[in-house]
């Protein structure tokens, strides 16, 4: 006999392989430095270099303002709102190019920007030319690239892996980010900030230059072109298909 028709709204019988469960860390671990290593140095490049470069700015705006520009503390809060700004523009505007031009030339370019505009806001500081004003306003500019730059660093872990372990990964690739970028660059920042020396804050500023071109340069290179394709495809299921590198 014929099998019985399906009931009106039951599910169609699955056919082929069935879903796996969540992977182990241990297979986890395997896949990020195995099967994926590349993939994992270039999501790592940009994940510390943007937590850094973000927080050595986010987090002792309020220092350089009271200590190089004589801003009143209780002032302060009014300078957050050109950094939100610049928060919000940068992915909104650039975020549809990272599907029309691309992953990586637009990785790499915003990463590029971000340093080139931190290292001239730093020069401009350290020559005197700018005041409390025009400071906060070269840093929203610099935030205005840095926060689409940091946005693709999220974009990028969370395509570039198998759907099993994508959010794992982000998550050990954020709490990696945060732990070596995010706490390193305040306490440097603080500590350069107090000697009270422009050209020592600088420097400060060009290490996060710096890290950003070189997460570029990185990008450019080895990042995943994953731009109009299904996510399978960019990163077949575990236990499907050959690395990708």
């Amino acid at each position: 006999g014929s099998a019985a028709p399906a009931q009106p709204g039951a599910l169609p019988e699955r056919i082929g392989r069935p879903r796996r469960g969540a992977p182990s860390l241990r297979e986890v671990w395997h896949v990020l430095t195995r099967r994926y290593r590349t993939r994992s140095a270039v999501v790592l490049a940009l994940m510390v270099s943007q937590a850094f470069f973000y927080n050595a700015i986010f987090f002792t705006y309020a220092l350089v303002l009271t200590s190089f520009y004589g801003v009143d503390a209780t002032r302060i809060g009014l300078y957050i709102v050109p950094f939100a700004a610049g928060n919000v523009l940068g992915p909104l505007l650039l975020g549809p190019l990272f599907d029309r031009i691309g992953r990586r030339p637009m990785i790499a370019a915003t990463y590029a920007l971000s340093g080139v505009a931190l290292l001239l806001t730093g020069i401009g500081f350290v020559a005197g030319v700018l005041d409390a004003t025009t400071q906060t306003l070269a840093w929203s500019a610099v935030f205005f690239l840095a926060s689409a730059a940091a946005s693709s660093a999220y974009l990028t872990v969370s395509e570039v892996f198998p759907l099993e372990m994508r959010a794992l990964a982000i998550s050990i690739f954020y709490a990696v980010g945060t732990g070596v970028g995010g706490f390193a660059a305040p306490a440097l920042f603080g500590a350069l900030i107090e000697t009270g020396s422009r050209i020592n804050v600088f420097g400060g500023y060009a290490v996060g230059a710096l890290l950003v071109l070189g997460a570029a340069a990185v990008a450019w290179r080895w990042a995943v072109d994953a731009e109009r394709k299904p996510l399978e495809e960019v990163a077949p299921p575990l236990g499907s298909g050959p690395p990708n590198g």
